[in-house]
């Protein structure tokens, strides 16, 4: 098996982004002939999209933008470029969400990471996610049939009958959530079986080291992915372990929570991706996740930039003293104050009463020169601390809640 999915995972920056010059006016164009995708994206010349800095100059669509749409015109909101009769699969996902899928080569693109992973011709993965309504099943079972593996398509539960079937059938590859293959060895271990697993592809959940290492020892490689039932596959891990590298099928950009403003490298923000699906090209899809771009490259060779994997959720709204303070009116705040770098709500309790402290990186040594753009942004007033340029935590958030609910 060839060391890479395809050309495309060693291409020069340079070639990556003359390659995205190409793609994107033809993404922006395709994603107007969806009248739902016209409609929010509103007047705008593909032609005119031609780099990161064009694209996020758009507005971002969000999942509950999704779901208004869908409640306006089921299934699909408007949002696809084909018609929902014209794709293999609807699929219904908690919300209820519905998302498309077809059968086309590696529609999910799910193949590039089940590649990293070591799986091709000759492997059986025991496929265990759900089959029933919501996407997963499908989206490993498209990247097994693009490497060329065949696939058991097991889902979820019954696990006695998961350990015969992967006695009998000899499963070389587990695909499912991270701890439920711990649920099969165990069981493996108190039927007096002995599996052939030797890779798992896993995703859906967090992948503890701990757990990681737990596999290892028992001699079989763990490798994550993150990916969504609306955009597929967005990144994935390689046998390297060095972060998570980007899909070449997606934009990825990484913003301020409560805007669509890219952060610079290494800060953490929300994830947003462009889809280059023609079928269903999302464009400035807020995730509502959190991660950070890596510096440098993979040292597995793959050139593509790198994320820190999953680190929290962007949708911080918290209320306070009965008032709904959302992401999107701190950074209206830091927009209207250019001396401010950055700014964070602390939400606390005195006695039985909310105390809501607003701490700001600023070179500035009056508080009083923010007081009325506080209460102008939040609706709210409360104390306010200067505090120097890089003092804040990288961790993406601008609200964050220290109240106790226990």
């Amino acid at each position: 098996m060839s060391r890479y999915f395809d050309a495309l995972e060693t291409r020069s920056q340079d070639e990556r982004e003359a390659a995205l010059a190409r793609d994107l006016p033809a993404v922006i164009a395709r994603a107007l002939t969806a009248p739902g995708l016209a409609a929010h994206l509103g007047p705008v010349d593909p032609a005119a999209i031609t780099s990161r800095a064009d694209l996020a100059r758009l507005p971002l669509l969000r999942k509950s933008d999704l779901g208004a749409a869908q409640k306006a015109a089921f299934p699909f909101g408007g949002l696809t470029a084909k018609p929902a009769h014209a794709f293999a699969h609807i699929f219904q996902s908690p919300g209820p969400i519905y998302e498309p899928g077809d059968v086309s080569a590696d529609w999910w693109r799910m193949g590039r990471f089940l590649h990293a992973c070591g799986v091709g011709p000759g492997d059986i993965v025991q496929n265990c996610f759900g089959y029933h309504l919501t996407p997963a099943g499908m989206i490993f079972e498209s990247g097994a049939r693009a490497v060329g593996a065949a696939v058991l398509p097991a889902g979820t539960g019954q696990t006695e009958l998961q350990v015969r079937a992967a006695v009998d059938v000899g499963t070389s590859v587990y695909s499912g959530t991270p701890d439920y293959l711990k649920v099969i060895l165990d069981k493996a271990e108190e039927m007096g079986e002995r599996l052939a697993i030797t890779r798992a592809a896993v995703g859906g959940g967090a992948l503890f080291p701990s757990l990681r290492q737990e596999y290892a020892d028992r001699g079989i490689a763990c490798l994550q992915c993150y990916a969504t039932a609306d955009l597929g596959n967005i990144a994935y891990e390689s046998p390297a372990m060095e972060g998570m590298i980007l899909d070449e099928g997606v934009i990825v950009e990484i913003v301020r929570p409560g805007t669509g403003d890219p952060v610079p490298e290494g800060e953490v923000g929300e994830v947003v991706v462009t889809t280059l699906n023609p079928d269903y090209p999302l464009v400035r899809f807020a995730t509502g996740d959190l991660s950070a771009l890596m510096p440098g490259v993979s040292p597995c060779g793959r050139t593509n930039a790198r994320i820190r994997g999953w680190l929290g959720r962007a949708d911080q709204t918290t209320k306070i003293k009965g008032m709904f303070v959302r992401p999107e009116q701190v950074a209206a705040f830091v927009a209207a104050h250019p001396e401010v770098k950055r700014a964070r709500v602390i939400a606390t309790r005195d006695g039985e009463m909310d105390v809501m402290t607003v701490r700001i990186e600023t070179e500035a040594t009056d508080t009083r020169r923010f007081a009325g753009g506080v209460v102008e942004a939040l609706k709210l007033r409360g104390a306010i601390e200067l505090v120097a340029p890089g003092s804040l935590p990288n961790d993406g958030k601008v609200i964050e809640d220290l109240r106790s609910y226990g």
